[in-house]
């Protein structure tokens, strides 16, 4: 069962190191069993061989150097340890890694970062073009390494077939960072070296493989317990859809594994990236486990010496593929012929031992069987928490059946006194990309069930369960979110929106919430098959030129939550701060619940208020830039009515260039990095302040077909601003800026970048002048106020402008109230043109005060560019009212305590989050 891109076990590089060519990751070839003694270890599966070592190689028990030329490896899983390390060894071979599963969670595969990482079946390096990692927890895999991978992801939310019980650790093997620490021995478990240590993915302890077996079972979640989504409080009916759908993961972040299995027999190559040249005395043999693999192609490359006996070739295909099982239960058919060879030694029917004409096309292809059995035992699973063993041991035989089994389940678990009607039999492929679940008629044979599931593929069987479950008519109950209508049309409106474009049966499908403001409705649906239709139906479907975008919707069971849990709903704009968003989102799916951290490129903030409208108490952490906090702010004003906690305090992660609004509050003037574990500890400690907000009325004139053409657009009529709102010079280089990069966005991911370009924009208006105060006419509270001779006019609601500047100044001035973001006051600043708003920029001048107020009414007589906390536009002639928007909004701001310990990169490696280290540098 070993892994078929590696060397053979004898070659050093088969204990620390993958083959660079990207070609050689698609290869495997193992080498002949049989030929040496084979070592006995403590934990099952493993098939160790002493080696001699030639290079530096690490125990992946221990971690310790290997001193000496002689090592231990397993040929299976390539495990590396000590002599002495054999007797005390816990970790599982990867070919029974699918045994220990409790109960079964697909993965959700995407494209792996490029920091150094392990791979969780072969234990070897990955390669960044070839490696892929799970969204939800710390799986990492080659890709051809990922058919071979096992459905033990996290489960995040209960599904109402299999039920689990007292929530335990989910331990992940390896990729720790090298400070972590040992929970039960204190001593460093890290390894940069190779796969080892323990952790627990959910309270993020840490531990020894030896170790972590004293560790108590029952998991507490940790630090972030209080702000974390309990899986037991979320329940999903997501049978027909996969991860991806359910945690609002973009769908280009996975990969068609499928294609990953495809094998290209030219592939066969040496580290060199030449053509790996055939020892003496050996051949590679095309090895299928069953009929979808020949149907497809996929096999695998076997190495053995002329003259293997059948038995030990029969024994390296089962370690080629991870199987556990004993070779005298397989036998080896020729693919062309389909027959069973007569001879003990296979290579004896290629003809001449000489003939290399059958090593160009990479050998001879074999496919693997199981032989008929009369009779077996299978492990049934009891699908609701007990104790003891997961399973109940079962013997069939030809005429037993799906009921049969029954009968002799409950009589085991001691409830053979009930109707063993009232259950039925449960297949589960646990397959890493999606769990398959089927359920037997009560008269299927069990024994040709299991026959025909080894005839289509050896790999499937190993990974396929039986679980006993009872009959329930659960009522089936799926959310969807479909966004991208029509904003502010009635309900009678949306209904036939829906009916026309979606087809909805309206016997199966009910229109639970309607959101005019955004042009969303949310619809409930009691059949799976129909929720499918329309989740799929909806993505290719566009109303008025607009794409729709449904998403699944998970119900919370805010009942369930702890007085103390006040779980936080995150969004996270991937494609702000140079594109460090993306990984952001990664890492805290892995800290906290996948529900509860929402992309808000795919389907904006609506999608995660709607998910926790019925929690009593929650709080928002927004990773974006100013734009994408006021988009937040905006959904959350205008949706507030229909949430049950209506003024949530809201965090900030500024991932965006200016993030004026962000270095008010303390969370910084940009992410550099930061743990994100810190960064959620830092949220559960902030302090709460209010901020005023503030509603634009922009009555202009009616605008003429000549300023159509002139390119005057004809902006909102109502916005709402957060920090700032400037007219003249200052919107007019945001408007550069804007469109410069609308034409080349690819440009834009660099916050330095993007300074430059402003810079640049600023140069080009050194010289250019308006008379912005001949053009404007201003009054502040019922007062006119008459404008100096300026070229930019900027209304401030916190005291940072243009990423950090102070436009308003320090000083004292007696006619002036010193600002706050609280005071329900708006300061009125004046810029003289481009140099006067750099001296304010490197803090040499102060902005020229002008008022301050509550009531702000402008009338503009020419058009002008505005910008509204960085959104700028071309705002026609007309009248502008400023006034406050209501209540004012409950922000987080970072405690003065964790802002000094952040910015002294005080670290805790225990606490640290494994993922953080994960950035592309």
């Amino acid at each position: 069962m070993a892994d078929s891109g590696r060397a053979r076990a004898a070659d050093p590089d088969a204990a620390d190191s993958r083959t660079s060519s990207p070609l050689t990751v698609k290869r495997r070839a193992q080498q002949s069993p049989g030929l040496g003694p084979k070592y006995q270890s403590s934990a099952p599966g493993h098939c160790f061989k002493k080696v001699t070592l030639t290079k530096p190689t690490f125990c992946h028990s221990c971690s310790d150097f290997i001193w000496g030329l002689i090592g231990f490896v397993c040929e299976v899983c390539n495990f590396m340890c000590h002599e002495k390390c054999l007797k005390t060894l816990r970790s599982v071979c990867s070919c029974k890694t699918p045994s220990l599963i409790r109960v079964p969670v697909a993965h959700c595969f995407g494209p792996a970062g490029q920091k150094k990482r392990f791979c969780c079946v072969c234990r070897k390096q990955t390669e960044g073009s070839t490696a892929l990692r799970c969204e939800v927890c710390e799986l990492h895999v080659h890709a051809d390494c990922a058919a071979f991978s096992c459905a033990d992801c996290r489960s995040c939310h209960l599904d109402g077939t299999l039920e689990q019980d007292t929530f335990h650790h989910h331990w992940r093997e390896g990729n720790l960072v090298s400070a972590a620490r040992c929970d039960i021995c204190r001593r460093s478990c890290g390894s940069s070296d190779v796969l080892a240590g323990m952790r627990c993915e959910w309270c993020g302890i840490t531990s020894h493989a030896a170790c972590y077996l004293s560790v108590p079972p029952g998991c507490t979640l940790g630090r972030l317990r209080c702000m974390l989504l309990h899986p037991a409080c979320v329940r999903l009916d997501s049978r027909n859809f996969s991860k991806m759908h359910c945690y609002h993961i973009a769908e280009s972040c996975s990969r068609d594994l499928d294609n990953f299995d495809d094998f290209d027999p030219s592939a066969a190559v040496s580290k060199d990236g030449q053509p790996a040249a055939l020892e003496s005395g050996k051949q590679y043999l095309k090895v299928f486990d069953g009929d979808d693999a020949v149907k497809r192609g996929f096999f695998r490359l076997v190495s053995i010496f002329r003259a293997t006996r059948n038995e030990e070739v029969v024994e390296a295909a089962l370690r080629a593929f991870y199987l556990p099982d004993e070779p005298q239960e397989y036998e080896l058919i020729e693919v062309g012929s389909l027959q069973r060879p007569h001879s003990d030694d296979i290579l004896n029917r290629n003809g001449n031992p000489d003939n290399r004409g059958s090593l160009k096309d990479g050998g001879d292809a074999w496919l693997l069987r199981a032989k008929p059995q009369d009779a077996e035992v299978i492990k049934v699973y009891a699908s609701w928490p007990r104790s003891g063993a997961a399973f109940v041991p079962v013997s069939i035989s030809k005429n037993s059946t799906a009921a049969s089994v029954l009968t002799e389940v409950l009589s085991q678990l001691q409830r053979q006194e009930e109707d063993w009607t009232r259950f039925s039999l449960l297949e589960v492929c646990m397959n890493s990309k999606q769990v398959q679940r089927q359920t037997l008629t009560p008269q299927e044979k069990i024994l040709d069930k299991l026959q025909e599931i080894r005839k289509v593929s050896l790999r499937q069987m190993n990974q396929t369960r039986f679980y006993i479950v009872e009959n329930r008519n659960r009522a089936v109950q799926v959310d969807l979110l479909i966004v991208g209508l029509p904003p502010l049309l009635s309900k009678e409106e949306y209904v036939q929106l829906v009916q026309e474009h979606l087809a909805i049966k309206s016997h199966l499908v009910t229109i639970s919430h309607i959101y005019a403001s955004q042009g969303a409705v949310s619809l409930q649906i009691s059949c799976f098959s129909e929720a499918e239709r329309i989740y799929m139906l909806a993505k290719d479907t566009s109303v008025n030129n607009k794409a729709l975008t449904s998403i699944v919707i998970p119900e919370i069971v805010h009942n369930k939550l702890g007085d103390d849990v006040c779980p936080l709903l995150l969004f996270v704009n991937p494609k702000s701060g140079g594109m460090k968003g993306r990984e952001l989102l990664y890492s805290f799916r892995k800290l906290l619940n996948p529900h509860q951290v929402f992309d808000i490129s795919n389907g904006g903030p609506l999608a995660g208020l709607h998910t926790f409208r019925e929690v009593p108490r929650f709080r928002v952490l927004v990773c974006g830039g100013d734009g994408t906090v006021g988009w937040v702010l905006g959904v959350l004003e205008t949706v507030r009515h229909k949430l049950v906690c209506r003024e949530p305090p809201i965090g900030l992660v500024p991932l965006g260039t200016g993030n004026d609004l962000a270095r008010i509050l303390r969370w910084g003037a940009g992410y550099s990095g930061e743990d994100p574990h810190h960064i959620l500890v830092s949220v559960d400690e902030a302090d709460e302040v209010l901020m005023d907000r503030w509603t634009i009325l922009l009555d202009a004139h009616d605008i003429s077909e000549d300023g159509k053409d002139n390119g005057f657009l004809e902006p909102p009529k109502i916005v709402q601003m957060n920090n700032y709102f400037g007219l003249g010079i200052d919107a007019e280089l945001s408007l550069d800026f804007h469109l410069a990069r609308e034409d080349e966005p690819d440009k834009f991911t660099s916050r330095f970048h993007n300074k430059g370009v402003y810079v640049k924009v600023g140069l080009q208006k050194i010289s250019s002048t308006r008379s912005l105060h001949k053009e404007l006419q201003l009054q502040v509270d019922t007062h006119d106020i008459p404008l100096p001779n300026i070229e930019g006019l900027i209304f401030l609601n916190i005291p940072s402008w243009g990423s950090g500047a102070d436009l308003w100044g320090s000083e004292v001035d007696g006619r002036y109230e010193k600002p706050s973001i609280d005071d329900g006051l708006l300061e009125v600043v004046g810029v003289t043109g481009v140099v006067h708003m750099g001296q304010v920029q490197s803090g040499l001048r102060s902005g020229i005060r002008i008022a301050q107020g509550n009531y702000i009414r402008l009338t503009v007589r020419k058009p002008i560019p505005v910008q509204v906390d960085g959104e700028p536009w071309i705002q026609p002639p007309g009248h502008i009212i400023i006034s406050a928007a209501g209540p004012k909004v409950r922000m987080l701001r970072k405690s003065k305590q964790k802002q000094k310990k952040s910015s002294a990169g005080v670290k805790d490696g225990r606490s640290e989050s494994p993922s953080s280290s994960d950035r592309p540098t």
